[in-house]
């Protein structure tokens, strides 16, 4: 069987072991065996074992239940991309560049209904 290319930049691929290194120095520091951890991961130990190697080629969804297993560490996850400072940047530099706020409607409205009464002499 191929083996799946992964197109993983190397600043990325020391991120995922360094992720995978954390994770295993958890189990350790909780005294859990690696079968313990897996069983209850409901993955296979080899599953953990690259998990815990920073496998670009494990899902997220089994990196998520490892966390779990080792204590509802899975809700860590939620801090991924929080503070979006670079997304942040870019959205400042778009409302730099407008020179004023959209029409509202509620202003359009009334723009065209003083016009209106404009051309007929006051009278609406």
């Amino acid at each position: 069987m191929k083996k799946a290319a992964y197109n993983i930049m190397p600043g990325t691929e020391e991120i995922l072991k360094a992720l995978g290194e954390q994770i295993k120095l958890a189990r350790l520091r909780r005294d859990l065996s690696a079968e313990l951890v897996a069983e209850r991961a409901g993955i296979s130990r080899s599953s953990l074992w690259k998990v815990e190697s920073g496998n670009p080629a494990v899902a997220m969804g089994i990196y998520a239940a490892v966390l779990h297993a080792l204590g509802n560490m899975d809700s860590d996850l939620l801090l991924v991309a929080k503070d979006d400072l670079f997304g942040r940047q870019l959205q400042d530099m778009n409302l730099l560049t407008r020179k004023r706020a959209s029409r509202s409607r509620a202003r359009t409205a009334s723009a065209g209904s003083s016009r209106t009464a404009h051309r007929n002499g006051g009278k609406e």
